[in-house]
């Protein structure tokens, strides 16, 4: 609960820093209220839509209303996923607005200890440090290597946890030992004929407990004719704590991965991503009142293409067989991938382009699975009221396949199979990790 001294911070900080242009851009039109999540989920309560939360920014801004639990609880409950911003006539950038607003009330809240603890510890000892992601992560799979989960599911500890969370135990990957982790290539050549120049964003968790899904993206690069640069001092693309209320600390990732680039001379720079790609495009705005580095980000933001774009871009999809005899697939967006990189129809031509895989287009397709970085291990209830509903479409479709494009979105929709018994006739999987294995050479 914030006191009246940090009521009064928070207010004053709304004025000073809420672009006022961007909030009255809102028209009040309500054409975001059907694409909004928690809008529909809420039971359309006005004050969990895009439309809603910029009239409470407005006010705090105005100092019509304090800025109380109550438009905290608002701001909190939104998923991020930026839907709303394709479907407005004015173009409001309301995910900027989103992001300042919780900077603001984080850093003129004071927290209770364990919390203070637990983000300290995530946000500045683990997330930009890539030496302790592999080491925590290697605990990990001692975890599941041991026997150790075999015996924590055979006694009922996980149990003690919340369902959400006990089931998302059990559908995490295998992940890979630390020797793995550890020996990575800094370049890899094309294989056959040099097309491209690209680097690849490799990311944090990416690049540890979903390697292999790494290593299966730099394949298909090479085998599209890309030449791989694979700068080693890039580091976590800083989503998490530009959506959590650590502005700062974003701004300092974004300055270190704008530099570990800048020198590699290619022509893009490759994510496989989708969250993690629609952070990077947005340093330019990040860093927009930094002299130093605003110019050097939109020069870096020029060069993000998402893994589907090169691939397309390529035509990987008519020089390589594609082939599958998994029959029927489906497709789940990742929301910043298709909201925010506006790369929506390049899944689709890949994965409709392989033989054998009758690809069927789910309902409510770009509509957020529910996952949202770590939104489906804080908002619990909410995130599974709307992974319900996501399953219901995904069944429909009488895939048994679902391909999705963002890490979170893969273990949402894995959650959804296992809460929904489905283990047995439905799987998910990254998009690279289908298009090579489809890959008949």
């Amino acid at each position: 609960m914030t006191t009246t001294r940090e009521r009064q911070q928070i207010q004053q900080e709304f004025k000073d820093r809420m672009d006022q242009d961007e909030l009255l851009n809102c028209m009040r039109c309500g054409f975001c209220l059907p694409s909004c999540p928690t809008y529909i989920e809420s039971g359309f309560k006005e004050s969990h839509s895009p439309r809603g939360r910029i009239a409470l920014m407005k006010a705090v801004v105005d100092g019509v209303i304090e800025p109380d639990e109550d438009v905290e609880r608002s701001l909190d409950l939104c998923l991020g996923c930026r839907a709303c911003e394709p479907v407005c006539p004015s173009g409001v950038n309301y995910g900027h607005l989103l992001e300042e607003a919780r900077d603001i009330i984080n850093q003129n809240k004071k927290h209770s200890l364990p919390v203070r603890v637990l983000r300290k510890t995530v946000f500045e000892g683990l997330f930009p440090h890539p030496g302790r992601m592999r080491m925590v992560t290697h605990l990990l799979g001692i975890y599941q290597r041991s026997g150790l989960q075999k015996a924590a599911h055979a006694t009922g500890v996980m149990k003690l946890f919340p369902e959400s969370m006990a089931v998302m135990e059990r559908v995490l990957p295998k992940v890979p030992r630390l020797k793995e982790m550890k020996n990575r290539p800094s370049s890899l050549p094309s294989i056959g004929e040099k097309k491209k120049k690209v680097a690849f964003f490799s990311g944090c968790l990416m690049d540890t407990m979903f390697l292999e899904t790494n290593n299966a993206t730099t394949k298909l690069l090479q085998l599209a004719g890309c030449e791989i640069a694979i700068p080693d001092t890039q580091t976590c693309c800083g989503a998490l704590h530009g959506h959590s209320g650590e502005k700062d600390a974003a701004k300092q990732l974004a300055r270190r991965n704008i530099e570990a680039f800048e020198e590699a001379g290619i022509d893009y720079i490759i994510t496989n991503a989708g969250g993690c790609g629609a952070f990077l495009v947005d340093y330019d705005h990040l860093l927009k009142d930094d002299p130093e580095w605003k110019d050097r980000a939109v020069q870096f933001k020029s060069k993000i293409k998402d893994i589907s774009s090169i691939l397309v871009e390529l035509e990987f999809h008519k020089k390589v067989k594609l082939r599958s005899d998994g029959g029927r697939i489906t497709y789940q967006d990742s929301c910043h991938l298709r909201n925010v990189q506006r790369t929506f129809m390049e899944p689709r031509i890949l994965l409709q382009s392989v033989e054998g895989a009758e690809y069927k287009e789910m309902k409510q397709a770009d509509h957020c699975c529910g996952s949202a970085g770590i939104y489906n291990i804080v908002e619990s209830e909410m995130s599974m009221k709307i992974l319900d509903h996501k399953m219901e479409n995904a069944a429909a479709t009488g895939a048994v396949t679902i391909v999705t494009a963002n890490p979170g979105c893969l273990l949402q929709m894995k959650l959804g199979i296992e809460r929904e018994g489905l283990s047995d006739k439905m799987r998910a999987v990254h998009i690279v990790d289908f298009l090579l294995e489809s890959v008949k050479e």
